[in-house]
């Protein structure tokens, strides 16, 4: 199971995330459909974008999964992240309380 402060990157685009909460989910996560890797590691060059999932990672937002895991993207690109085959939902901002 990855730790908050984990750093990835992924094998096919220029995105890379830092783990905010974990779960055992994302050890299968993946961006463009290829599994993501620790930021010092080899890529592949075999593992190319998947069609269905180049809809892209946008700098500074957070996506989460229904398990409860988060991400923060810390550099965009065009995979779309996913745990497996569930594409991550985009985290929404709370609404800032009224002061009237």
């Amino acid at each position: 199971m990855l730790k908050p402060g984990a750093r990835l990157k992924s094998q096919v685009c220029d995105t890379q995330v830092i783990v905010v909460k974990s779960s055992d989910s994302l050890d299968d996560l993946r961006c463009g459909g290829a599994l993501m890797v620790p930021l010092d590691a080899e890529t592949s060059p075999e593992v190319t974008l998947e069609g269905a999932l180049a809809d892209g990672a946008v700098m500074g937002k957070r996506y989460v999964d229904e398990g409860g895991a988060e991400v923060l993207v810390t550099k965009g690109g065009a995979g779309t992240l996913s745990i497996g085959v569930a594409v991550l939902s985009l985290k929404e901002a709370r609404p800032l309380p009224a002061s009237d």
